[in-house]
């Protein structure tokens, strides 16, 4: 076609046109116009036009491109997704934790818990004998343990500790990738921080959001309080088992000493015993004890916080649990500290000690002697329980027992258990006839008696006849004290023996005489006390002195002077006939060479309950044996079981000491008597010549007097 001539579009596609305008994107009104008259044709696909020719071997380069880009679409859409799926979870993640953030207080107002107070209850001399508290131990501080303790806690529970910032990552994947190769939980991730959390602020349950909490808390511990805090505080609150919260209380517990004083071996057993403490506990399951504490050992010296000689040193010295420890009669004395406790220092609000009377020895030796009496001849005599309480004669308790095993009962019987005295309750009847103006010598008769229907009769079903006071006291004989009574009266007898000390509730009746009115063993050992003293009153403590953990002195007992409550030749009167019972009467089989002693027996109706109480200078003590259903033993007496039990404890307290004259001393006798035959007898007590003794006692006929007129007159 020449330049010059014009060309007329086509709106058709010719078969030699090359034009490809398959990416062409046209309008409905651009669209090629057909005339009517033209054939139609079919329009090429867009796929045909678009497509690259093949070559004639197939799979040629632009094939390979394809699959390329699918790779690279593939891969894309894969990261894109998990992009997505990844900001999701966090965000799940992030509301989860803000939920369960949202349930603890708000961490500008969050305090660690005040730990409950702990009360160390120590002897006489300063030994532990209890803990008493929730946590069974005082706190302690890092700097007063041995440094090996507290690493040896690191070295099996989180051998990172001073590396992570609460949360362990690293570890949590080592006990996940353990616990997959064992097929089950071996390990935990949780940090020592993290156990503190959940001991402090959460419970014990196992939940995810529990979990949650305890990363969130050690995450705020971490950031408040330094490494050593942290691992102090643990050690003050992790549970050890057996009631046991805290390093202290373990070491008391298992080991009878202070966590200052525990060996590698020892620290290595308690390190081990957290992780469970029920199944770990060395005094319960000793062979896995040892077998954790030895790995314990090899994780010190691995990681180098003992040397390699240390560690076979206790390797082959393997820590040794004692007998016995925690338990026995010490905690009915303890926990008589502490009934009486808040009338000292109120309500206890830290960690105070507790300096009490009792003597250790003494405690130890009276609970053996009555324990081996009853398991000798308890089940002979149908005798299950026993009490012994023993004082200083101004009132403080050296040695108290409750019962036969605490860990069976913990029922305090003697402090708390009311039972008849029998006759050791006599006593009171015949001071209160010698402050009417008697005397051991005065005359009454031992024959029966009959009191509105109540007719009481000597043990020995026999009568003696006319007796003096002191045979009567020293033989027990309940005719004679049944009339005293009537003549005294019985409301006097109360009144006395309140002065004395009783505070039970007394019946003013004939029948008081012979203790038929019920008090506690400690009541009657403290109305004793007052013969043993010189006649004062006693009130009968425990405590001497208490102290805060930072040394201050919250009380200290003062000496304490009530005066007298038995006036001094009345007490030597009592004092003769008490020494009357050791020497020829009920006591006489449990008699201290060479010390005055003084005592009484005491013997129930139907064998319900026997006693055996007594005296010298140095000590008061008093026994009983009976059982809590007050069922009938097999005719024990006071003089018996109990005055058995007695000797052999008084013996044991008082060997080795110097002898001690009673307070008060011996009553020498009426003034000069004249008998018929005209000779003066110094002491009325030994009968004259002519005078006819009557087994151990004496009856001194009063000598004939001139008779008056109207005598003479009217006869009499």
């Amino acid at each position: 076609m020449s330049r010059g001539e014009r060309r007329e579009p086509s709106f058709g596609y010719e078969s030699g046109d090359s034009r490809d305008d398959g990416d062409m994107r046209l309008s409905p009104d651009d669209r090629p116009v057909r005339f009517q008259n033209a054939p139609a044709r079919p329009e090429p696909s867009r796929q045909l036009r678009n497509a690259p020719k093949r070559s004639k071997r197939g799979g040629g380069g632009s094939g390979g491109g394809r699959r390329g880009r699918r790779r690279r679409t593939l891969l894309g859409g894969l990261f894109y997704w998990t992009m997505v799926l990844g900001l999701w979870c966090a965000i799940g993640l992030g509301g989860l934790i803000a939920y369960h953030a949202s349930q603890l207080p708000p961490i500008d107002q969050l305090t660690v818990p005040k730990r409950p107070p702990n009360i160390a209850i120590l002897a006489a001399d300063g030994s532990l004998l209890a803990n008493r508290g929730e946590t069974g131990g005082r706190t302690v501080t890092i700097g007063e343990i041995p440094p090996y303790l507290p690493k040896a806690f690191v070295a099996i529970e989180d051998r990172r500790f001073y590396e992570h910032f609460g949360i362990d990552p690293i570890g949590i994947t080592r006990a996940l990738v353990t616990n997959l190769r064992g097929r089950g939980v071996a390990q935990g991730g949780s940090t020592l921080t993290q156990q503190l959390a959940k001991n402090l602020f959460l419970t014990q349950e196992r939940t995810a959001a529990r979990k949650i909490q305890e990363a969130i808390l050690a995450l705020w511990l971490e950031r408040t309080y330094s490494k050593d805090q942290i691992l102090e505080l643990y050690l003050n609150r992790v549970y050890f088992g057996s009631g046991a919260y805290g390093v202290e209380a373990a070491a008391q517990r298992y080991f009878n000493k202070s966590a200052r004083s525990v060996t590698i071996a020892e620290a290595a057993m308690l390190a081990g015993l957290v992780q469970a403490p029920s199944r770990l506990a060395p005094n319960r399951n000793p062979d896995a004890a040892e077998k954790r504490a030895q790995l314990v050992i090899t994780a010190m010296a691995d990681q180098g916080f003992i040397s390699q000689a240390a560690a076979k040193s206790a390797l082959t010295a393997p820590a040794e649990v004692p007998e016995r420890v925690g338990a026995g009669s010490v905690n009915y004395a303890a926990d008589y500290v502490m009934d009486v406790l808040d009338d000292f220092i109120g309500a206890v609000e830290g960690d105070v000690t507790v300096l009490t009377t009792l003597d250790t020895k003494l405690q130890g030796s009276a609970e053996t002697i009555l324990v081996d009496a009853l398991s000798a001849q308890g089940a002979k005599l149908h005798a299950t329980q026993g009490a012994v309480v023993s004082l200083a004669p101004d009132g403080a308790i050296r040695a108290l027992i409750g019962g036969r095993d605490y860990t069976k009962s913990q029922f305090n019987r003697a402090t708390a258990a009311r039972r008849q005295p029998g006759s050791s309750f006599k006593p009171f009847v015949y001071l209160t006839a010698i402050e009417k103006g008697m005397t051991p010598d005065t005359i009454r008769d031992d024959s029966p008696v009959s009191i509105k229907g109540w007719e009481p009769e000597n043990y020995s079903r026999t009568f003696r006849g006319p007796v003096t006071l002191q045979t009567a006291f020293a033989h027990s004989l309940n005719t004679v004290v049944a009339r005293l009574i009537q003549e005294v009266t019985p409301r006097e007898v109360v009144r006395t023996a309140q002065r004395l000390g009783i505070s039970s509730p007394l019946q003013a009746n004939p029948s008081l005489s012979l203790g038929t009115s019920e008090v506690t063993p400690l009541e009657m050992t403290a109305a004793y006390a007052s013969f043993a003293n010189g006649g004062q009153s006693v009130l009968p403590y425990v405590i001497r002195e208490v102290r805060s953990t930072s040394g201050k002195v919250v009380y200290a007992r003062k000496a304490n002077n009530f005066g007298p409550v038995i006036q001094p030749q009345t007490l030597a009167m009592m004092n003769t006939m008490f020494h009357a019972v050791m020497t020829g009467g009920t006591g006489s089989k449990v008699n201290l060479p060479g010390w005055e002693v003084g005592g009484k027996s005491g013997t129930t109706q139907d064998y319900r309950d026997a006693w055996f109480v007594g005296f010298t200078g140095r000590l008061v003590t008093a026994v009983w044996v009976g059982n809590d259903d007050n069922s009938t033993m097999k005719r024990v007496t006071g003089a018996g079981l109990p005055a058995e039990i007695w000797g052999k404890y008084m013996k044991a307290a008082h060997a080795g000491a110097q002898p001690v004259p009673l307070p008060g001393g011996f009553w020498q006798g009426a003034p000069k008597t004249i008998f018929g035959d005209g000779a003066p007898v110094a002491d009325a007590r030994i009968p004259p010549a002519g005078v006819q003794p009557e087994g151990d006692r004496a009856w001194v006929r009063p000598a004939p007097q001139e008779r008056n007129f109207f005598e003479r007159l009217f006869g009499g």
